[in-house]
């Protein structure tokens, strides 16, 4: 063999080590939790948010946190924050990812807490009052922010096993057709090199509000609750995030027991920490199902997109300044953010800007979602024909959580990054009369949805960015 010939095939060999030591790089996680309870006492009202105006805090059950996950492979890093609040809006979460330079991507997800501070601005003392405290908000910034600093100071070898389980029956739909996701699913980080566990991320679809609109006390629901069990038992942080709340997703009746045998109601304590603890089993069992996935390579699709607003509350909520968001004019077209709304374009079709994301770590595929989805969506329960009276019944059926995802092991993370509610299949819209299922009035779930057209723009959003992904694997 020439010289040169053996120089090529010196080189080539080491080429492909070296590639190969590349995408074998570890990789390492960290967890981190920052309390972000806020204060009360004289002078520091706090509106709870969720079901009607002015109803305020007067104390403090558990406390609220922001809890991160931080995963980094070589010189990227991905966070992934949950915070207990109701749903922070897409401008909050850009004024967190400023502070975060030096990381490929920032998540924020909300649990959709109905028992903590009004953080959106809809639940103030009056109709056109703001219920948001914009100390407590600026606040909320700088400790997600700090949680994913924290996380990114504990990064660590890990290895990971994900694991689902099922049970409907700790579910209701309120909204017909009744439809429901659950699924649980969790995914397991252990300490490299051993089985012992370095954190959790857990991944459930029910609404955080069976303190029901009676208590005054912060809390963060029943995830409390279910945290609180799993780290008891495994001994490691959690992060829980909320899935597919849309429908109305919520917590079941003729379900929850207390020790006597007795059926407890939703709307106390006792029954948010049965439920949680409910769900930190169901959470147990997935894990005992658990697999090892691998999480490398890390990639990230993910892009703005425009939301025409048609909710006429919603409109009216911005330009009387309840909810402080920038409107702009609707281009027609769901991949461009128009004009800003300015007095000359005010009665022009207004939108705002959103975002959708696929997050890819190795075998794990995670959808992020800005808002509550409809299960319907997740893996395709859509009623055919459409329910007679439906506003849209010939339009063609959105493409499916399930369907898009490229592989059988991944997460649903609602209110991602944004909070633009209801997500509801455009089939089932239903505002106009004639009403589905022969009822006198529409069902509840229109009113919190910024459009018809949100399902639509939403699942082909997601579409594209995995799209884009798999074509730059090359697959």
């Amino acid at each position: 063999m020439s010289r040169l010939c053996l120089a090529l095939v010196v080189g080539s060999a080491l080429a492909l080590c070296a590639a190969a030591g590349e995408a074998r790089a570890e990789v390492r996680a960290g967890f981190a939790a920052v309390e972000i309870t806020p204060e009360l006492g004289e002078g520091k009202r706090v509106y709870l948010a969720g079901y009607g105006l002015n109803r305020k805090a007067i104390g403090v059950h558990d406390p609220l946190f922001a809890r991160t996950v931080v995963f980094e492979q070589g010189t990227e890093r991905i966070a992934i924050t949950s915070v207990d609040l109701v749903g922070l809006q897409y401008p909050t979460v850009k004024a967190i990812r400023a502070k975060l330079p030096g990381f490929r991507y920032v998540l924020v997800s909300s649990t959709h807490n109905h028992e903590g501070p009004d953080v959106i601005g809809i639940w103030g003392r009056r109709p056109a009052h703001r219920g948001v405290n914009e100390e407590y908000l600026d606040r909320v910034v700088d400790c997600v922010a700090q949680s994913v600093k924290d996380a990114a100071a504990r990064l660590a070898p890990i290895s990971a096993m994900y694991g689902t389980a099922e049970d409907e029956s700790l579910l209701s739909d309120s909204r017909l057709p009744s439809v429901k996701d659950g699924v649980l699913r969790v995914v397991r980080l252990n300490k490299a090199g051993s089985s012992n566990p370095a954190g959790l991320v857990v991944q459930w679809n029910c609404h955080p509000e069976s303190l029901g609109r009676t208590n005054q006390l912060i809390t963060a629901d029943f995830p409390w609750a279910t945290i609180a069990a799993l780290e008891s038992r495994y001994g490691c942080p959690v992060v829980y995030l909320s899935g597919a709340l849309g429908g109305l997703i919520s917590h079941p009746e003729g379900r929850i027991f207390d020790g006597g045998g007795r059926e407890l109601p939703a709307g106390s304590f006792e029954y948010a920490r049965l439920y949680g603890e409910a769900v930190a089993k169901l959470a147990s069992k997935a894990i005992g199902a658990a697999e090892a996935v691998e999480l490398e390579p890390l990639a990230v699709s993910a892009k703005s997109i425009s939301v025409p607003v048609h909710n006429s509350l919603y409109r009216t909520a911005r330009a009387v300044g309840v909810m402080k968001r920038e409107g702009f004019v609707w281009s027609g077209d769901f991949q461009t953010v128009g004009r800003p709304i300015t007095p000359e374009t005010a009665v022009q079709d207004s939108a705002v800007e959103s975002e959708v994301a696929y997050l890819r770590l190795g075998e794990l595929h995670i959808a992020c979602i800005p808002g509550e989805l409809y299960p319907e969506l997740v893996y395709g329960k859509f009623e055919e024909p459409a329910a007679a009276g439906a506003d849209f019944p010939d339009v063609p059926v959105e493409p499916t959580i399930a369907a898009l995802m490229p592989g059988p092991k991944w997460l649903l993370i609602g209110l991602a990054n944004d909070e633009l509610g209801y997500i509801i299949p455009k089939r089932q819209w239903d505002k106009a009369p004639p009403y589905c299922y022969g009822k006198d009035d529409g069902q509840y779930g229109e009113v919190n949805s910024c459009s018809p057209e949100v399902a639509p723009i939403v699942m082909q959003a997601l579409g594209l960015r995995v799209s884009e992904t798999t074509m730059a694997a090359g697959r």
